[in-house]
């Protein structure tokens, strides 16, 4: 029997691909077979371009994603920011920024094409 046709599941909560930020925040990810899917829980003070752009020298790739909890402002690289909050998609174009806003940890999912998840090794 083909693979491809058998549903699968993966844990987020379990994961064996779970990456510690310096500042306590953290990021799960799964690969499936056509995208992969991450669940950040990101701690007040976090912001990508310090957190990770700093750590691994990459410029941050586009991203699609979900607020769980708490809040992100986002902005793009002309500059335009955008609170995103519980219950909100976003999309965010390459060398935008990100960042908690607020005293609670923001939580949310996001998603990359199973080639982007390769390329870029989350």
């Amino acid at each position: 029997m083909d693979n491809s046709s058998q549903p699968i599941k993966r844990s987020l909560i379990d994961s064996k691909n779970m990456i510690k930020f310096i500042d306590g925040s953290s990021r799960a990810s799964e690969a499936l077979r056509n995208a992969s899917i991450g669940l950040g829980t990101y701690e007040p003070g976090w912001k990508w371009s310090v957190h990770v752009g700093a750590q691994t020298g990459k410029p941050s790739e586009n991203h699609i994603g979900y607020v769980l909890a708490g809040y992100f402002r986002v902005r793009s690289p002309a500059g335009e920011e955008l609170l995103v909050g519980p219950g909100e998609a976003f999309e965010i174009s390459p060398g935008s920024d990100a960042w908690v806003e607020g005293q609670e940890p923001c939580v949310a999912l996001d998603f990359l094409s199973y080639k982007a998840h390769n390329e870029i090794k989350t």
